[in-house]
């Protein structure tokens, strides 16, 4: 059947409604649970793109593409050099006359931008330094399995207002969740994110901004980290390390959310800076069900992109 993903790109949380989360996720729990999302990618190829690094994102996007039935493309900055070798138009056309859909781990999101405006087959954003929505999609899976629900749960995101942060505050504007962000002065996120998080919020949509964890903490049911310096801030590893060093999700700290919150992080954690081993391998943590959940929601995607055919 024909469903509204059909054909799209996927560049931005904000370019999704509701229903089309509620589809994805409501896809990936039928395939995690056993179910079959049939073969729409039979006898299609698919590039994916890494400029970054890759563990999860290039393993959960294999295994989704092949149990659709199609065939992942790995191609990695070094051959392709893109905007050196080549310019990413140029790129992006070439590859839309060999494949039937890009899957792109880039540096810039003006880059994705540019794949995108040339390229007629769907492209999908496996990160850029903007945002991930695929791993937000992934979250909010995991957020349901975990709480039963998404509108008005209490997540309380604690640290860098980073690409992931980004993802979340538009998916919680979208879905009704209570987010609450905690992070030191200076690294808030861009003020052009929140301007789009408050267009896009719905009824009853909660959104907190705040540098004192006390607030943020209150009655969470999640924590949700992410690293403290992401890839290319290296240089800023040490006075970030200082400057977030109270907002390190140890004992204590989850401690003061509601009793039995559940912990999540986006991976790969460094331990001991921003988590610690007793909590991210504790009983409260959901870091690896999160983990596997990017399986199950970029096949649905992909499965809703191609064929919209769900059982």
């Amino acid at each position: 059947m024909y469903h509204a993903l059909a054909g799209r790109d996927l560049l931005s949380i904000a370019d999704l409604s509701r229903d089309d989360i509620d589809a994805v996720l409501d896809a990936g729990a039928l395939a995690k649970g056993g179910g079959h999302l049939g073969r729409p990618l039979e006898g299609r190829c698919l590039a994916m793109i890494f400029q970054r690094p890759s563990n999860r994102t290039r393993v959960s996007f294999e295994v989704a593409i092949q149990r659709l039935g199609g065939h992942p493309i790995p191609v990695f900055s070094q051959e392709i050099q893109m905007g050196e070798r080549e310019s990413v138009a140029d790129v992006s056309r070439i590859l839309d006359r060999y494949l039937d859909a890009i899957v792109a781990r880039l540096t810039s999101h003006r880059d994705l931008l540019r794949m995108a405006a040339n390229a007629d087959a769907p492209v999908v954003n496996a990160m850029t330094d903007r945002e991930h929505p695929c791993q937000v999609l992934a979250d909010l899976l995991t957020v349901r399995e975990a709480t039963g629900g998404l509108r008005g749960v209490p997540v309380a995101y604690v640290g860098d207002g980073n690409n992931v942060c980004t993802s979340w505050i538009y998916a919680a504007a979208i879905c009704g969740i209570d987010l609450r962000i905690v992070c030191p002065p200076g690294y808030e996120p861009p003020a052009a994110v929140l301007e789009t998080g408050q267009a896009l919020r719905g009824d009853g949509t909660r959104m907190l901004l705040s540098h004192d964890p006390g607030p943020v903490l209150d009655g969470a049911a999640i924590i949700y980290t992410d690293v403290w310096a992401s890839m290319g801030q290296e240089a800023e590893q040490q006075r970030r390390r200082e400057d977030f060093a109270h907002l390190q999700v140890n004992d204590a700290l989850v401690a003061r959310a509601a009793p039995g919150a559940r912990v999540m992080h986006c991976l790969p954690a460094h331990r001991g800076e921003e988590i610690t081993d007793s909590v991210l391998d504790g009983p409260q943590s959901i870091v690896f069900d999160q983990a596997e959940n990017r399986m199950w929601v970029q096949q649905a995607l992909l499965a809703l992109v191609f064929a919209g055919a769900v059982p």
